[in-house]
């Protein structure tokens, strides 16, 4: 610090006074380029499976807040939260995409947000069962693995040949 000019440390209310005026994309857009180049770093590790495709996990968990502290995220009547939704490339485990919404968002509306990559894996919880957004994935050349819902009503048409 002293290098760079500093003659004490700085303090933390200062360095969240000189934050409160940035604009956050600045930061948004620091954590693209650290992702991008951790990618690159990890893209020829395995993980366990022998495919040659990126394999994503895609889920979101609830974070509880106090709603006296928090009046803005109501979640339900006597608490707030916030869901953190994110989409992890199991290749050197680095998250790819991170969103911050409403607690009350549903899994499944995140799936709108996603950039899809064709050839490649994501695997999700049942949460994130939705078939005309699963064919959204199908469609761009992507494949999905999750769970059924109990109360799915399905029957198989045909089966493909295996190797």
């Amino acid at each position: 610090m002293l290098a760079m000019g500093f003659r004490s440390p700085v303090r933390r209310s200062t360095l969240a006074d000189a934050n409160e005026g940035r604009d956050w994309r600045i930061w948004a857009d620091l954590a693209a380029l650290f992702i991008k180049r951790a990618r690159k770093l990890y893209c020829n590790d395995s993980f366990g499976v022998d495919l040659d495709n990126t394999v994503y996990a895609l889920d979101a968990t609830t974070i509880d807040l106090c709603l006296t502290l928090f009046p803005w995220a109501p979640f339900r009547s006597t608490k707030a939260a916030v869901k953190l939704h994110t989409l992890l490339d199991l290749r050197g485990n680095i998250p790819t995409f991170i969103h911050i919404s409403d607690g009350k968002v549903h899994d499944v509306n995140v799936l709108d947000m996603l950039a899809i990559e064709a050839g490649a894996f994501y695997i999700m919880d049942r949460g994130y069962l939705d078939f005309s957004r699963l064919f959204t994935l199908h469609q761009a050349g992507a494949f999905f693995v999750t769970r059924a819902k109990r109360n799915m009503n399905a029957h198989r048409l045909y089966s493909a040949p295996t190797d």
